[in-house]
């Protein structure tokens, strides 16, 4: 084996066996300590309705919003939050990724690619034409993850709050 190959057969022995799976209700209380892990790396505050809100709309089928969660043996590591919604710019939905996170321990095991793989396949079976999000300028681990997966389109995104 070359040391390039020994590299990646090292690497791919140590990856743990992960299971990307939609959330239920029993996941609930994992999927909050995720989601404040997520609050406070961004530095932000939510009104708890609001996060009771969002996990409702997660386990509603009616809703677009979908929680898919990296489990790895029987602990949520991680999750990725998506919905998707009509688009001016092509005649298939846009899937957007709302928000990916997972917790400290689990970076650099693969479960953000798991993640996003999931998602792209997800979005190839339900003829999505496109998939988009945004991360943080400075989230250079994430960015190194995304720059994989596509090139910045160059948008900077504007927000107004009511």
């Amino acid at each position: 084996m070359t040391g390039a190959a020994t590299d990646d057969a090292l690497e791919a022995r140590q990856r743990p066996e992960i299971e990307i799976r939609d959330a239920t209700a029993a996941d609930e209380a994992a999927w909050r300590d995720l989601w404040g892990q997520y609050l406070a790396f961004y530095k932000v505050q939510i009104a708890p309705e609001v996060t009771d809100q969002t996990w409702s709309r997660c386990l509603d089928p009616a809703s677009p919003l979908t929680a898919r969660l990296a489990v790895v043996g029987d602990r949520i590591l991680g999750f990725a939050m998506y919905h998707h919604h009509l688009s001016t710019w092509a005649k298939g939905p846009d899937c957007y990724l709302e928000d990916l996170f997972l917790c400290r321990e689990a970076r650099g095991l693969g479960l953000g690619q798991a993640l996003m793989d999931d998602l792209i396949a997800i979005c190839k079976e339900r003829g999505f034409d496109r998939l988009y999000w945004h991360t943080d300028v400075n989230n250079h681990r994430a960015r190194k993850l995304y720059d994989k997966l596509a090139a910045a389109d160059g948008h900077v995104r504007y927000r107004i709050s009511f």
